[in-house]
């Protein structure tokens, strides 16, 4: 049973107008992608590429580079973006000059 302060707060939270809010910025938006990726990975290998394109998500142009290249599948479940300068860009800088598809750091400046 929740206590009187746990009810306040929880009112409170509740009483908070979201469309008055801006959004996060774009940096912070990358940091907390790429940590969630690493605390990920700690869990076991990622899906790989070839399963995630079966699924119809979209891949960036490295990570489809990767896909078709003649590796092993478990080479195709590493964390690509991990090494990619379009993180490094996206953790330091906002608006940072990425542009292409599927590249989920792109995705953060359009929301």
């Amino acid at each position: 049973m929740a206590s009187d302060q746990d009810e306040r707060f929880l009112e409170k939270i509740a009483d908070v107008d979201l469309t008055a809010l801006e959004p996060a910025p774009t940096r912070l938006k990358a940091k907390v992608y790429s940590a969630l990726l690493r605390r990920q990975v700690e869990t076991g290998p990622l899906a790989s590429l070839t399963e995630s394109h079966s699924c119809g998500h979209e891949l960036c142009v490295f990570e489809q580079l990767v896909r078709v290249s003649p590796v092993g599948e478990m080479a195709k479940s590493l964390n690509i973006c991990r090494v990619c300068h379009a993180r490094v860009l996206a953790e330091h800088m906002e608006n940072a000059p990425i542009y292409w598809n599927g590249c989920p750091y792109v995705e953060f400046k359009k929301s």
